[in-house]
């Protein structure tokens, strides 16, 4: 299954440190086939709020995902961002291509007894 790393930048700022970042993560990322989804685009928020831009790295697996976000390359890299812009990041497993969202509703009725 797909892994994705997504991070929500709050308040994205662009200095000398930040462009480090940006020309370095490539490397980072390439070992584990990370390869960005989405990258500096405009929000269009269509409900609540979402100060700042997301961004959204695809792995073959969460393991890889992990590996990234572990490896001493980018650990080496982060700082250069993360005293700069106020944010948060996570991992989150994606689903298959036969995914439906019908059956997961099923499964989970059933897991509470509503069927």
């Amino acid at each position: 299954m797909p892994a994705f790393a997504l991070a929500h930048l709050r308040t994205p700022q662009l200095n000398d440190d930040v462009f480090e970042y940006l020309e370095k993560i490539q490397a980072t990322l390439d070992p584990y086939q990370g390869r960005f989804r989405v990258h500096g685009a405009e929000v269009e928020v269509i409900e609540g709020e979402w100060p700042g831009t997301v961004v959204i790295i695809e792995f073959p697996d969460v393991e890889q995902a992990r590996a990234w976000y572990a490896s001493p390359a980018y650990q080496e890299i982060l700082p250069l961002r993360t005293r700069h812009i106020d944010g948060a990041a996570l991992i989150v497993q994606g689903v298959g291509p036969d995914y439906d969202a019908g059956r997961t509703a099923a499964r989970l009725r059933r897991a509470q007894g509503m069927s």
